[in-house]
């Protein structure tokens, strides 16, 4: 009987629950150094002058900068742009400037005051408006069709422009990574990361080091979401230099104000859309302007525009297409890889100008979605044609259906305006959204993802592969897939810790390919495992041909059985350790031109519609998100209740970034840079999720799984914000809807209809 699809127990749930599960900084080492970081209090400035003055700090203590790196000052991740230490020039606040390292975490912090810097103040370019006077730190083009000569003729074009904010990861665990060098020169890293293989390749990079003098392990990881994707590379660059210099292990270890002030953020967004439609309201050409904030280095930032800008048309059809996408730098620190990766912004951006077409042509929601939903055998701006894994009628459909959406709504409508004072108002919000699955373009092709199974001496099979649990549930779903292709049972795969010295560079736990990508290889790999013993034991007098493994036993043509466990020890006794290894290879159909961005991005995508239900108080513009109902289809459901908390937690977290979480900066320095000020939910302003699951197994996935991680990170704003608009009458085209500014929104559009001749003032709704 199978189990995928069922919801068998977590093997971390318990340690997790009862707090014995060993976090990164739960672990200790004999005569373990502590780290800390001075950082720039200036947006842009001029180093003058940096002097350690050691007498001034606690007896032993070191202090790193610059001028000590033994290589590139650079972290590596797509280049190396990104600073280890800032040298002449600091370009954000917060930026890290010297480490240093002392016995215990107070000798460390006040060595810090040990550190003398005169900075010479420079002009900082703060946010996107006057970003644009300088050269972009990448930029991407997208065209299909003429769309110049359908917005010439159409029958109506509509206009906006959209914006989103910051957002931080708000992992539960802050970073932390420890560096040791051994004595024979090996250095070794530890920490939580999600990807051991990029924190190695930087380490490799920084140090000059040979592949195999640099092992990097990975902790289990108290939360990711991206943000443990790209920053621990320059935590553990900080860790290894001084752990050389004071010939001491070293931690550093982050609390919630410096997690904050220091690490990447999501990307803030500014997208400008001209839509053509015609009477009926199908879109016939789209020109959409999409602009990220990139912080002040490049970071992961053209990977973030790539996949921003293949979504930015949401799954829609349009046959003529024109996308321009710019990250722009500014004095501010730089933003990296979260959830959505870019996706979430432009989708944004293209919900509320479908509601926005729909307004101008009296059609709903819903209807006007309908008109123009992908279909089977529809082509995306890319070139690339929808097969029948296009599920966005489904998913449309379905939450439709299940939230009664379209006769609720117009209630909505009518009723707005006719509430007695003090009562709060009511409002329903629709999204419709897709998701590529796993790296764009020829990503993973160039990754060559690599994933190992091997015989042990009890007879289990250890699956080896650089994938990183974080909560997404991989340690629980690779034994399943493993048992369900091979007959054995989920407790005789073992899961080999991620460490660079034990396990292949399978990539990284990012872009929802975990289980779509490594899974289908973790498969095989136990497999051929598998068939090895077998055939072994068909040589050796095991019952001749016809053989089969079922739940853990070896059944042969007779019906008589034993545990394969038996077997494959005596397996092991007589043949000693066997290692079976796979090449990961895309399929020869997934050909994508990086130059004119055409051809198949992603193999497949995954679909999802949301319906938020909201009460606004009237008086206060406060918003309470009561119930979201959600549909996504996933391809294959592997475990019923990891997936249904990927897409519970994914939804909150947009809804949360619609709503609520606000990063607020006064040049160029955050204002509420801990959780006292930093508002994420708590139970209590969580909505009822109500989540249906729709499959459709896709082929070319693990059992036809597709990704499922970062998909409800794209439809949980915009329903929200449609949901306010519907209560309300406000047109928000900027998140976070918070009351100060829906109040503004609400005033600038108030003198826009009283006033249709008069120019806005700045902060008013866009046309």
């Amino acid at each position: 009987m199978t189990l995928l699809g069922t919801s068998p127990p977590r093997p971390d749930g318990a340690s997790k629950v009862d707090g014995s599960l060993r976090y990164a900084d739960d672990r200790s080492s004999k005569g373990m150094w502590q780290g800390a970081t001075l950082r720039s209090p200036h947006p842009h400035a001029r180093i003058r002058k940096l002097q350690w003055h050691p007498e001034r700090a606690p007896e032993g203590a070191v202090c790193v900068t610059a001028s000590d790196l033994p290589g590139p000052n650079g972290v590596q991740l797509l280049d190396d742009d990104w600073p280890v230490l800032a040298a002449d020039i600091v370009q954000h606040v917060g930026e890290p400037v010297a480490v240093v390292a002392a016995p215990t975490r107070l000798e460390a912090r006040q060595a810090l005051k040990a550190i003398e810097v005169d900075y010479e103040p420079l002009e900082p370019i703060l946010d996107l408006s006057t970003a644009g006077r300088s050269e972009p730190l990448y930029s991407l083009e997208l065209e299909s069709g003429d769309t110049q000569r359908q917005l010439g003729k159409a029958h109506l074009v509509v206009e906006g422009t959209y914006r989103t904010g910051h957002q931080e990861h708000i992992y539960i665990e802050c970073q932390v990574v420890s560096a040791v060098w051994e004595a024979d020169g090996t250095l070794v890293v530890e920490g939580s990361m999600q990807c051991p293989y990029f924190v190695h390749r930087s380490l490799v990079h920084g140090f000059g080091m040979a592949d195999e003098r640099v092992v990097v392990k990975a902790t289990p990881v108290g939360g990711g979401f991206g943000g443990k994707e790209d920053f621990p590379s320059v935590i553990a660059l900080h860790a290894a230099l001084l752990s050389k210099a004071c010939g001491q292990p070293v931690r550093i270890t982050y609390d919630r104000h410096e997690d904050i002030i220091g690490t990447t953020k999501r990307h803030p967004s500014m997208v400008t859309s001209r839509a053509a439609v015609d009477s009926d309201g199908c879109l016939q050409a789209l020109e959409i302007d999409v602009v990220l904030d990139g912080g002040a280095f490049r970071t992961l930032s053209p990977v973030v525009l790539s996949r921003a800008v293949l979504h930015a048309v949401g799954p829609y059809r349009c046959p003529n297409v024109h996308i321009r996408g710019r990250v722009l730098r500014t004095h501010t620190p730089p933003n990296g890889a979260f959830r959505g990766f870019g996706a979430p912004q432009v989708q944004f951006a293209m919900e509320r100008q479908m509601d926005r077409i729909g307004r101008q042509l009296g059609l709903d929601p819903l209807e006007i979605r309908l008109r123009n939903v992908l279909e089977e055998g529809d082509r995306l701006p890319t070139g690339q044609r929808m097969d029948e894994s296009c599920s966005a009628r489904l998913c449309l459909e379905k939450v439709a259906r299940e939230s009664n959406f379209q006769e609720r709504w117009q209630r909505c409508e009518e009723l707005r305006g006719e509430t007695s004072e003090g009562e709060r108002v009511q409002g329903l919000g629709l999204s419709l959204f897709f998701h590529g699955a796993g790296f764009t373009g020829n990503g993973e092709r160039v990754l060559q993802s690599v994933i190992e199974a091997a015989l042990l001496e009890d007879g289990r099979v250890e699956v080896r592969t650089a994938a990183v649990e974080m909560g997404q549930g991989c340690d629980t779903v690779f034994p399943l897939m493993a048992a369900e292709a091979s007959g054995l049972r989920p407790e005789d795969v073992v899961l080999a810790a991620p460490d660079t010295s034990r396990v292949p560079d399978s990539g990284p736990s990012v872009a929802s390919r975990t289980s779509m990508v490594v899974g289908s290889e973790v498969a095989f790999v136990v497999c051929e495992i598998r068939d090895r013993v077998l055939a072994w034991w068909s040589g050796h007098g095991g019952g001749g041909r016809g053989k089969k493994v079922e739940d853990g036993m070896v059944y042969d043509r007779k019906g008589e059985k034993l545990p394969f466990r038996e077997l494959s020890r005596k397996y092991f006794e007589e043949m000693g350790p066997v290692v079976v290894s796979r090449r990961h290879e895309p399929p020869e159909w997934q050909v994508f031109d990086e130059e004119t961005y055409q051809g198949v991005a992603y193999p497949t995508y995954a679909f999802g519609a949301d319906v938020v239900e909201v009460e606004v108080d009237p008086d206060t513009l406060e918003v309470f998100p009561r119930k979201v109902t959600a549909v996504c289809e996933v391809g294959r459901v592997l475990h019923e209740k990891l997936c249904i908390g990927q897409v519970e937690g994914g939804t909150l977290q947009a809804v949360a970034w619609g709503l609520m979480e606000e990063v607020k900066l006064e040049e160029g320095r955050y204002l509420n840079d801990r959780l006292a000020t930093y508002i994420i939910p708590t139970i209590r302003d969580s909505p009822a999720m109500e989540v249906h699951l729709l499959e459709r197994p896709w082929k070319g996935g693990a059992f036809g799984a597709k990704g499922v991680g970062e998909l409800p990170m794209d439809g949980g704003a915009p329903a929200a914000v449609s949901a306010v608009e519907n209560a309300t009458g406000i047109e928000v085209d900027a998140i976070p809807a918070t009351p100060e500014r829906l109040l503004a929104l609400s005033s600038a559009q108030r003198r826009v209809r009283s006033h249709p001749e008069e120019p806005e003032e700045k902060g008013g709704t866009e046309r």
